[in-house]
């Protein structure tokens, strides 16, 4: 079996085990998949900038936050908007945010690039923390979620959780295949040639920077679909969500999940989301249970030190062997052939 059918394989196995886990799983665990699947998609995000382009941007959380905001101002207080016109209007909301900056912070490098990053997201923090617009340090409520509709016919009841699922399952893989598609093409290409040699791309003749702003924007436009899914889910914004502690937290399931790969920030997202339940339970930990922190900074050392390249290398590690003695067998195959 060739890599790209097991990948497939792999894929397709995955889609349908998490599209049948609200059939067994009870209500809570159904809840966690979905903020799980919702972080999944702002890891892949974010990744593109981070595994692909060489961009470590800390202020990524501006866009989640940003799109959470954007439905509830945007949308009636006290009716329900429609999915068909929010989401779209959300995330272009972003995409001109993420243009703007980017044609400023993309004149930056390094450090440099990370500190005004970080600058413009806290700006948006402090705009929403300290004034009325939204709701101050309290946030916004948002009563009802979006309706999804064709001529008066609904398609799904998003206040149900079940329904909900499916809708942020379907459009993690459309994100996950998207990028693929993306990143399999000449402008994926590019990308990885710029954060390897970005001088050797410019030479020879590529617009870097304009490659450069275009994953600036696609990241900060899919970290706000991700944002406004995480609103609709909590029913609640505030500025906490636009915070360096949520970049802070995104950054380290990329780091954790593995750079460079697709389904690297999707295993970061789920083993982050499901160590930080694990190691807060109470009943497995008593006391203990209050520094979860500490114990998933120690679990992050660890992997820093002995997986570089996160669990996505973990497993590429192991199928490595398997894929060599595939190349063995085909050897010894066509030299037995006269």
């Amino acid at each position: 079996m060739t890599d790209s059918r097991k990948s497939l394989t792999v894929f397709l196995a995955a889609a349908l085990l998490l599209a049948l886990f609200p059939l067994v799983g009870g209500t809570f665990y159904v809840q966690l998949f979905v903020k799980v699947m919702i972080l999944a998609i702002f890891a892949m995000s974010l990744d593109l900038l981070i595994g692909y382009t060489g961009l470590v941007s800390f202020g990524h959380a501006a866009y989640f936050g940003l799109a959470g905001y954007a439905l509830a101002l945007l949308g009636p207080q006290y009716e329900a908007a429609s999915l068909w016109w929010s989401l779209p209007a959300a995330m272009a909301v972003c995409a001109l945010f993420a243009l703007v900056t980017g044609l400023l912070v993309l004149r930056t490098k390094g450090i440099f690039f990370i500190m005004v990053t970080l600058a413009f997201a806290q700006m948006l923090f402090f705009f929403f923390h300290d004034s009325k617009y939204g709701g101050g340090s309290d946030g916004i409520y948002i009563y009802n979620k979006p309706t999804l509709s064709i001529g008066g016919f609904a398609l799904a009841d998003l206040e149900k959780i079940e329904h909900f699922y499916w809708l942020v399952l379907v459009l993690m893989l459309a994100v996950f295949l998207l990028l693929r598609r993306a990143l399999g093409s000449t402008f994926g290409r590019a990308l990885v040639g710029i954060k390897v040699n970005e001088h050797r791309m410019q030479a020879l003749g590529f617009p870097v920077f304009r490659y450069k702003l275009a994953s600036y924007v696609l990241a900060g436009t899919l970290g706000g679909l991700s944002g406004y899914l995480a609103a609709v889910q909590f029913g609640f914004v505030n500025p906490e969500i636009l915070s360096w502690h949520q970049s802070g937290a995104v950054m380290m399931m990329v780091i954790l999940g593995g750079m460079g790969t697709l389904y690297g920030p999707v295993l970061g997202a789920f083993a982050f989301v499901l160590l930080q339940e694990a190691f807060s339970n109470q009943a497995w930990f008593g006391d203990w249970a209050k520094h979860w922190q500490l114990a998933m900074g120690m679990f992050v050392i660890l992997v820093a030190l002995y997986l570089p390249r996160g669990l996505a290398g973990l497993i590429a590690r192991k199928a490595q062997p398997a894929v060599e003695a595939d190349e063995d067998k085909a050897e010894e195959k066509a030299g037995d052939k006269p």
